[in-house]
């Protein structure tokens, strides 16, 4: 597998602080958000998504 770090990236998962610390952490190491961010609800749990990128 490749070492370069992926230039798009999906990130998912529970609406919650670790999500929120997920995504600060790649903004941190240059990604940036890619559109707007996307949820759901699964019936217990509000599902979050964003699109993150790295720009060249």
């Amino acid at each position: 597998m490749d070492d370069h770090p992926l230039r798009y990236r999906l990130i998912t998962g529970a609406d919650d602080a670790s999500f929120c610390e997920r995504i600060s952490g790649l903004l941190e190491q240059g990604y940036r958000l890619y559109g707007s961010p996307a949820v759901t609800f699964n019936g217990s749990t509000v599902i979050a998504a964003q699109a993150v990128i790295l720009d060249d």
